[in-house]
């Protein structure tokens, strides 16, 4: 707990078997109430890590749902253990969890009710082995994100995230899609419904057993990104409306973005 609030950790997981309990290890337990792993149809035995380390709740899924399927079925777990935090981890150690406490504080004391842990801040990107071609498009897309979005970060591609549960509670997760531009999806709901965004520091490691996607995904992904963006763009226009930015009320169903 933090001033009386749930900490949930959520580990969306593939083939993480090598990495898994090294990050886990490292999850301040001092400070988390529940850890949720979610296996989606690994080749490996991430699930038997998981129990092995004692994880009390694990999610397996029989068929492979997608980066952004497992964190659907993640967060909303989290939800139905009443988590007021929700960090998301990569099982991969990629992220550390060392800034665990961190996001935390910023949103247990209300400052931000979602942190994202930026590797573009400072200058680590490179230097911890962050792929050149990914680093141009990363800043390319992010540049061209702020215009569309009309926000501002430095980067929306990081996977170490941490939201507050209203947060989770309004935005329409489940509507999005279950590759990886689920992540910037969830970030155009979040500033579309009016939450602020905090970004920390975050070092940046790439090695054997991390998980990265290939050039191909990594340009499928691009596009996507584009095209979220330019949704974005239109909706905040006036333009279009569309399904992923309805709004979740406090009695569980949806309303229309404009609050109709």
């Amino acid at each position: 707990m933090y001033k009386d609030k749930k900490v949930v950790v959520v580990l969306p997981a593939y083939n993480a078997a090598l990495t898994l309990e090294q990050t886990y290890r490292e999850i301040p337990m001092d400070l988390v109430d529940e850890v949720i792993l979610c296996d989606d149809a690994s080749k490996d035995n991430t699930v038997e890590v998981g129990r092995t380390l004692g994880i009390r709740h694990i999610i397996k899924h029989e068929q492979n749902k997608g980066y952004g399927g497992n964190q659907k079925s993640l967060y909303n777990k989290a939800l139905e253990l009443g988590g007021d935090i929700v960090i998301m981890l990569h099982p991969d150690y990629q992220y550390t969890p060392k800034l665990i406490p961190a996001m935390v504080n910023i949103i247990g004391d209300d400052l931000y009710p979602v942190v994202l842990g930026s590797r573009i801040l400072g200058k680590g990107a490179l230097k911890g082995g962050m792929p050149v071609y990914k680093y141009i498009a990363n800043r390319f897309l992010t540049f061209t994100q702020n215009l569309l979005i009309n926000y501002k970060l430095s980067e929306y591609h990081t996977g170490y995230r941490a939201f507050s549960g209203e947060v989770l509670r309004t935005i329409n997760f489940n509507a999005n899609n279950d590759d990886f531009v689920f992540d910037n999806e969830m970030l155009s709901q979040i500033i579309y419904a009016g939450f602020d965004i905090a970004e920390v520091t975050c070092p940046t490691k790439y090695f054997e057993e991390a998980s990265s996607i290939n050039f191909r995904r990594s340009a499928k992904y691009g596009m996507g990104v584009l095209r979220v963006s330019m949704g974005h763009f239109f909706q905040r226009m006036g333009v279009a409306k569309m399904k992923m930015y309805e709004r979740q009320t406090a009695n569980g169903k949806r309303q229309t973005a404009d609050g109709v």
